[in-house]
């Protein structure tokens, strides 16, 4: 438990510090800019020139362009070749994500991840290229700043509150750190391993590039920013390039998102002495506008193309035979507007409304219309706040929820102040909703979703801005508590002051009632009663799998009518689901999402372990990547017969009759009396192998387990040489076997003889199919050109006999000539793969114990 609280405080403290830097950047920027009024910014920003605006464009382009060079350097040091198309963009997709999102590595690393996996590289190839890139732009970053700070340092404001006030020491710090960088560089003479990766060091003359190429893009970077601002006869461009560093450099630290707020108070800070404050921010917008929104905004659109692209390509090729492709994309898209939509309308309802537009509406509304519509509009803003988790989380009620909002939005935006631009905005986030419905299937409740961190402070990030952007335009007025009760067209203070309590008294709300709301189970061993209620389920079940439910070692998720369920193990962080769920397909929908959560609660890892193909659209719906596990052997049993070339199954047969050996079937009212004589042949077997219990996937010897089934037997005269229980599918659709052992003093061949009287047997009661089970990680690609994964998993299957005997499965099930079945594993992806494989691995040992001594 303890353990669990403290992985939930790690995962939570890095949002946490973020929310507080954020808010300490909100307080030291407002009083920075007390002296100056709202409109004094827009003023700045109008005044801009259109002409120096497109020309920080053309410079933006440039700059990103340049940024290339890292990508182009990686693929060169990893000996890569690419068209340059590819690699300009996926440097501008992955550097146009990270600079707005923050965490370069992981932002810009997935986005890469995704782009170069698709062109043919590998897990390890995409690693070392996204730590190059990583490198390269922190070594031009300390030589930039490191040049700077030496040789012309700034001081440092005394409300920066730092323990010193020049940054030469720093400089002194950042050239050392290069130096010794490559210093190591050229003396090591071994590659770097880390992981089992080896990471040969760069040569010499791609180190000049490197830093060549990322002192450039950070100067031409802040070189953008200095053109927007007005001139000063003080500020210098290196100097104010010392600067741009220094507030980059917090930016980063702080870990906020892009840096925002915690950027913006350091340069404002730090100009002060050469710019008044209102135009430094202006020109702050204007820069985070051109330099990080548009970039966004058009990389957004490129991923999105390509998505597209790569699925239709995909559909062509690989998922004709598992039918339609279900697009992941949209409601995760869906989300992040609906989420943008509430930013809309709040910072909308914070702002000063447009006075010629107030004076024209009061000729056709009366005031109290105005009034509730611009209360009620900010209301809409917090719900769709609200709301986008539940959109990412294809909910039916968040769908017509925000349906609603959408509508409602319109008209309040333009009933409050006739802002048409924002009922533009909303009415074609409303159109791309309404063409969307059938992703949005979910029956679950609102109040039952999981906020993580991350969701809880993005939308206190927002609700503070809104917060500080009322309280920014509107400092001129005196406060006074006649504002709350006055009631004027141009109150937009009074205005104000009201959203902003139904806007915190919402969200608190809100906050309550999840917290009220009861939580789910705590996962717990399955008791009595619910083995009893998921016997019941599987004996409707046509597939056999749904029997080892029955051995108790796994735990139970039922789907709230109680006629579906998954069954499930816990190994570290992996919490792995054994096949499909069970029951009624209508069930599974919900169901799978409602694990997934659970999983997301106690921050696990949604795995699902040995799930068809016709249902590879369900967990792709979940966010998970699919790897081929191995494959399932079915024999058909109306085609099944000894005297089809089937000459060594005939001759094992016949061998085993001669021994005066014969097949029985024992009913489950009788098991009881046989147990002691199975126990024996069972703990025997295990000596004799020196193997132990396998577990989860497979069975194990449990009297009450046994007892429930048929169990076929091979007697030599009254003495039972060998065994195996029968699962058997409603509807006499598939037949299986799970425990089977013999006696060392068996004849050989015993257990093909027994498989050959069990297909004979299934095939005179009406069975359709015998499943013989799947041999694990059979089928996985060991091309050169397959995942990495992938490539580690033929690995195992060729040289794990020690772990567990992978080959000599499928070759013992290839002689009934059966039809293979692909199995996949739906997981995440990446680096977590190979701990999931693992864990998975240990499930079925028994523990890591039983994996290594087999």
């Amino acid at each position: 438990m303890l353990f669990k609280m403290k992985k939930k405080f790690l995962h939570a403290i890095g949002p946490l510090v973020g929310l507080v830097l954020f808010s300490i950047a909100l307080w030291v920027l407002y009083r920075a800019l007390k002296g100056y009024h709202y409109h004094d910014i827009l003023r700045h920003l109008r005044e801009l020139p259109l002409s120096y605006l497109l020309i920080a464009l053309g410079l933006t382009v440039l700059n990103y362009f340049i940024m290339s060079g890292y990508d182009l350097l990686a693929l060169r040091y990893i000996r890569y070749q690419l068209p340059y198309r590819k690699i300009a963009a996926a440097s501008f997709i992955g550097y146009a994500f990270s600079n707005n999102i923050g965490l370069s590595m992981l932002a810009g690393g997935s986005v890469r991840f995704r782009l170069y996996s698709a062109w043919g590289l590998s897990a390890e190839e995409i690693t070392k290229v996204v730590l190059f890139c990583s490198l390269t732009l922190w070594l031009g970053f300390l030589t930039l700043g490191g040049i700077v700070f030496l040789f012309e340092p700034m001081v440092i404001p005394s409300a920066l509150h730092l323990p010193f006030a020049s940054l030469r020491s720093m400089g002194v710090i950042f050239l050392s750190l290069v130096g010794g960088y490559f210093l190591w560089n050229i003396t090591r003479k071994r590659s770097l391993e880390l992981g089992g990766w080896k990471f040969p060091m760069p040569p010499a003359h791609l180190f000049l590039v490197q830093v060549a190429v990322a002192s450039i893009d950070w100067g031409l970077a802040g070189g953008i920013l200095y053109f927007l601002l007005p001139s000063s006869e003080g500020l210098s461009l290196i100097g104010f390039i010392g600067i741009y560093m220094m507030a980059q450099f917090a930016g980063l630290v702080s870990q906020v998102p892009g840096g925002l707020g915690v950027f913006e108070t350091i340069i404002v800070l730090l100009l002060t002495p050469y710019l008044p404050a209102s135009a430094v921010f202006g020109s702050l917008l204007a820069y985070r506008g051109i330099y990080y929104l548009l970039p966004l905004a058009v990389a957004t659109v490129m991923l999105g193309a390509h998505e597209v692209l790569e699925k239709k390509e995909r559909v062509e090729r690989v998922f004709k035979i598992f039918g339609h492709w279900v697009p992941t994309m949209v409601p995760h898209v869906l989300s992040i507007t609906t989420f943008i939509a509430g930013v809309i309308l709040l910072f909308s309802g914070a702002l000063p409304g447009v006075g010629d537009r107030l004076i024209w509406l009061k000729d056709f509304l009366p005031l109290p219309v105005i009034e509730v519509s611009h209360f009620l509009g900010s209301l809409a803003g917090v719900g769709f706040l609200l709301l986008a988790r539940g959109i990412q989380r294809r909910l039916d009620a968040a769908y017509l929820l925000t349906m609603i909002l959408l509508s409602a939005g319109i008209i309040f935006s333009l009933l409050k102040g006739f802002d048409y631009e924002e009922a533009i905005i909303l009415l074609i986030m409303l159109g791309v909703l309404l063409s969307s419905r059938k992703h949005f299937y979910r029956k679950a409740s609102l109040f039952s979703q999981r906020f993580t961190p991350g969701w809880m402070i993005a939308i206190i990030l927002v609700l503070l801005c809104s917060i500080w952007i009322g309280f920014f335009s509107y400092k001129h007025v005196e406060y006074s508590d006649e504002l709350w009760w006055g009631f004027t067209l141009l109150g937009d203070a009074s205005r104000f002051l009201r959203t902003t309590v139904g806007v915190i008294g919402a969200t608190l709300f809100f906050a309550f009632a999840r917290l009220l709301h009861p939580g789910p189970p705590k996962p717990s061993p399955p008791g009595t009663n619910d083995l009893e209620k998921a016997r019941n389920i599987a004996e409707k079940s046509l597939r056999t799998y749904a029997h080892l439910a029955l051995l108790g070692d796994k735990e139970f998720l039922f789907s709230d009518n109680g006629k579906a369920f998954i069954m499930y193990g816990i190994e570290g962080r992996s919490w792995v689901a054994l096949g499909d769920p069970i029951g009624p397909k209508e069930e599974w929908i919900e169901l799978v999402w409602r694990f997934r959560e659970m999983c997301d609660r106690y921050i696990g890892w949604t795995i699902f372990y040995e799930v068809g193909k016709e249902n590879l659209s369900l967990y792709l719906d979940l966010g998970l990547n699919l790897l081929k596990l191995g494959e399932e052997a079915l024999i058909p049993l109306q085609d099944f017969s000894l005297e089809r070339d089937r000459k060594e199954l005939r001759h094992s047969h016949h061998k085993i009759e001669k021994e005066a050996c014969s097949f029985e079937i024992i009913s489950p009212s009788i098991i009881p009396q046989y147990l002691p004589e199975l126990k024996s042949i069972s703990d025997t077997w295990l000596k004799e192998k020196n193997t132990k219990e396998k577990r989860f996937s497979i069975g194990f010897f449990k009297p009450d387990y046994l007892m429930h089934s048929q169990i076929g037997v091979v007697r030599k005269q009254e003495k039972i040489l060998a065994f195996a229980n029968l699962l058997q599918g409603t509807e006499k659709e598939e037949l299986s076997v799970d425990l089977m052992r013999y006696l060392p003093e068996a004849p050989h061949g015993v257990m093909d003889y027994l498989f050959i009287e069990l297909l004979l047997w299934g095939k005179r009661e009406g069975y359709q199919w015998f499943n013989l089970g799947m041999a694990p990680l059979s089928g996985m690609e060991d091309h050169a050109l397959a995942p990495l994964w992938n490539r580690i998993g033929a690995f195992i299957f060729r040289h794990g006999e020690h772990f567990y005997n992978f080959q000599g499965l499928r070759e013992y099930k290839e002689k009934f000539n059966p039809l293979w079945k692909p199995k996949y594993l739906a997981s995440p992806g990446g680096l977590a793969l190979p701990r999931v494989l693992i864990n998975i691995a240990s499930l079925i040992s028994g523990g890591v114990k039983g994996v290594v001594s087999k």
